[in-house]
């Protein structure tokens, strides 16, 4: 990760993946992408970031791990068997992402991550000793700090709408600094793409209604690629956008 972000930026963009340029396309997840070029040009967000399926395979597969015993803690907390969230995830398409945020000479005119929820089902985040990430809790923002050998756990959206609204997904934001960098490394756990999204029977009741429709990951992560940058309502407009979509297609002959 040091090795890659020390690079001149017209190195990295010809970084080589599969015989494949690695710099990120509009509308794909994985690859190479900043600030400072493509779609992200306006003041937010202040990093570059690295996104990869296979990057550090025995890393990811270790996170893999974790998130899945986290799942089934989550999975008893509701009421529910061990194993059905571990089940619901143990085939996944997650994503390992590389963040790196330069030092800016006026960081009071910008973020390193604007505020948002991922869009996600659980981030586990490894976070370096510099710090910046800050939670929104009680009306104010609070600033998560360093611990070493510890990860920040969050839940996102995706987990959200598969508990009906009953775990709420984190939203947070990363600040930066004029002098130091800041580097983390965030896994991302999401299910299958074209694995449905649906909450467990027992988790709609009369008490808490059926809050989102049903969805894939592959939908969601092409709304917020193509069509919305997450923030914080994310998962409202998307709610929103696909039953736009499923109306508009009734409407075809």
């Amino acid at each position: 990760m040091d090795r890659f972000f020390s690079l001149q930026l017209s190195e990295k963009q010809k970084a080589k993946r599969k015989k494949q340029k690695a710099k990120r396309k509009v509308g794909e997840s994985y690859g190479y992408a900043s600030s400072f070029v493509g779609r992200f040009s306006s003041k937010l967000p202040w990093k570059e970031t690295l996104s990869f399926r296979r990057l550090y395979q025995e890393y990811c597969e270790a996170r893999n791990k974790v998130s899945q015993e986290i799942m089934g803690l989550l999975g008893i907390s509701l009421g529910l068997d061990q194993a059905y969230f571990k089940d619901f995830f143990e085939q996944n398409d997650s994503i390992l992402r590389l963040n790196h945020y330069p030092p800016c000479q006026k960081p009071e005119l910008t973020l390193g991550t604007g505020p948002h929820t991922d869009p996600t089902s659980l981030t586990i985040l490894h976070q370096d000793q510099v710090g910046g990430l800050q939670v929104f809790a009680d009306e104010k923002w609070h600033s998560v700090a360093h611990i070493p050998g510890a990860f920040v756990v969050n839940i996102g959206d995706t987990f959200m709408a598969l508990t009906n609204g009953i775990y709420k997904s984190c939203l947070h934001r990363a600040v930066v600094n004029t002098e130091t960098v800041r580097k983390s490394l965030a896994f991302f756990l999401c299910p299958k793409l074209e694995r449905p999204v649906t909450p467990a029977a027992g988790l709609v009741t009369a008490e808490n209604p059926r809050k989102y429709p049903d969805f894939t990951w592959a939908a969601l992560l092409k709304f917020t690629q193509n069509h919305y940058r997450a923030d914080m309502k994310t998962l409202v407009a998307f709610s929103k956008w696909v039953q736009e979509q499923e109306s508009n297609n009734k409407l075809i002959p």
